[in-house]
């Protein structure tokens, strides 16, 4: 949904162009900590099932990555799909009890939205999807650790504004 205040429709500041890559694009993936981040995960091709989220985000990486995280590791996910619920209530994953329609509450989408700001802030833009794949490697490579123990210790702000707001808009 987009908000903005009538008759402001075609305003410069509320059209964002973006280059669908002649049809292509990218689905990554990625795990954030306080202290820690796993290396950004490229899916081949576009479409990313359950079964292969499973197979190639959850049981490989995930896993390994909340083993070495130590035994206050909660993750969040916002992924509905019955195969991976049922994976993830095997109990190798300790998971969080996900509030519906409120992924915005997850501190990795404001991880995403520092990195595509980095992307859209070369001055060149990456104009294939092996270059754009490049990039976001490169970028999430260089993405602060302290942003993201910032944005995840603002977890309990954002929670309570949203409480605080009867699950209205906050001003994260």
């Amino acid at each position: 949904m987009i908000w903005r205040e009538p008759g402001t429709r075609y305003w410069a500041p509320n059209i964002v162009e973006r280059d669908n890559y002649r049809g292509g694009g990218l689905r990554v993936s990625a795990g954030i900590a306080t202290n820690g981040k796993n290396d950004l995960y490229v899916f081949s091709g576009c479409s990313v099932t359950a079964v292969r989220y499973r197979d190639e985000m959850l049981h490989p990486l995930v896993r390994l990555f909340i083993a070495t995280m130590g035994t206050d590791v909660i993750f969040m996910d916002f992924n509905r799909a019955r195969l991976v619920r049922s994976y993830l209530e095997s109990g190798t994953i300790p998971q969080m009890t996900w509030p519906a329609r409120s992924p915005d509450l997850n501190p990795i989408e404001h991880v995403w939205d520092m990195l595509g700001r980095r992307i859209a802030g070369h001055n060149v833009l990456p104009g294939t999807l092996h270059e754009l794949q490049q990039d976001l490697l490169h970028e999430w490579a260089l993405l602060p650790q302290q942003a993201i123990n910032d944005n995840i210790a603002s977890l309990p702000r954002r929670c309570q504004a949203c409480i605080s707001a009867r699950g209205y808009h906050t001003r994260y």
